[in-house]
């Protein structure tokens, strides 16, 4: 008797521990189940970005002031270039939108190709949301067919350029003469000659200029080849076309010892060539080998080592909006 007893208290008890295992474990699972439903990984996954997305969205936004935050990502549709945008080496937060909306409209280009172009304003249409320059960043102010220049802006240390350095009659800013004369001096050591054969002009010059392309040919044609007046580098007197003896048409100076030499050359005494080949849709202007802007030693080495335009380079490193 006292056995069989013994035996049932046995199993109550064992059927006890049992039940309380068991609840412990539901718990314990119930819990773990709380936890991944509300994790970040859950709540990624559930969005539709897989592992690996996933880890390097967990990875950026632990940096220090991470643009987009990870409560943004997780509040936010998902895109399947988000994270790809994220990695680009010019990403700009403030862009953002604007990077996933151009991106879907024109599916064929890459994220790197929209970011460069989204920075310098190629969603919109040239000469639409333009801005006034801000001409107090004086050398590295920006001026092109999204920023634009008062009629009647014009530094005041404008001097004239010697005969020995020009054809006709040409300004320029006292600091960039200073600097084309150094590179012109040591390309003569080579015995090569850079002239400046158009510097500073008006806005006044520059109207005549576009409004005869437009009569000669068309106001697209004239876009392409010409600002329109307040849009031009010109008037900021920090830029100069340049040529050598023998050369008779503009586009012949890409075929000149003196073009190699200021590939190589120019940015050392800070000047860029301003509308590089292949880059007509990121600076809106044709090639022009002739071209080039004084933007400082500095900020021309810059450009030079990352093989990007002025265009990318302001919008990156110095566009404060």
């Amino acid at each position: 008797m006292r056995r069989r007893i013994k035996k049932k208290v046995v199993a109550f008890f064992a059927i006890g521990f049992i039940m309380v295992i068991a609840i412990i474990v539901s718990i314990i699972m119930i819990v773990n189940y709380n936890k991944k439903i509300h994790s970040i990984p859950y709540k990624l996954e559930k969005l539709g970005y897989q592992q690996e997305e996933i880890d390097f969205f967990e990875d950026f936004t632990q940096k220090e002031n991470a643009k987009p935050s990870m409560d943004e990502i997780l509040n936010r549709p998902y895109h399947k270039e988000l994270a790809t945008f994220l990695k680009e080496k010019y990403f700009i937060y403030n862009n953002l939108e604007r990077y996933l909306s151009y991106k879907d409209k024109h599916t064929e280009l890459t994220t790197t190709e929209v970011v460069s172009l989204v920075n310098v304003n190629r969603d919109y249409e040239y000469y639409e949301h333009v801005q006034k320059t801000d001409t107090n960043k004086e050398n590295i102010m920006l001026v092109n067919k999204y920023y634009a220049l008062d009629k009647d802006f014009a530094f005041d240390d404008l001097v004239d350029v010697s005969i020995q350095h020009c054809y006709g009659n040409q300004k320029i800013r006292e600091e960039v003469y200073d600097k084309f004369k150094q590179m012109f001096n040591d390309a003569k050591k080579e015995n090569l000659t850079i002239i400046i054969n158009s510097s500073y002009r008006t806005y006044d010059y520059q109207e005549g200029l576009w409004n005869n392309y437009a009569r000669q040919h068309d106001e697209a044609w004239a876009d392409n080849y010409a600002a329109r007046a307040g849009h031009s580098e010109h008037q900021t007197g920090l830029t100069i076309d340049v040529t050598t003896y023998g050369v008779k048409e503009q586009g012949d100076f890409e075929n000149t010892d003196e073009f190699a030499w200021m590939q190589e050359n120019a940015h050392k005494y800070g000047f860029i060539l301003r509308y590089p080949k292949n880059q007509e849709n990121i600076t809106g202007y044709s090639y022009e080998s002739w071209h080039y802007r004084y933007v400082g030693v500095d900020v021309a080495t810059k450009i030079y080592e990352e093989g990007i335009t002025f265009d990318e380079y302001y919008a990156f490193y110095l566009n404060e909006e």
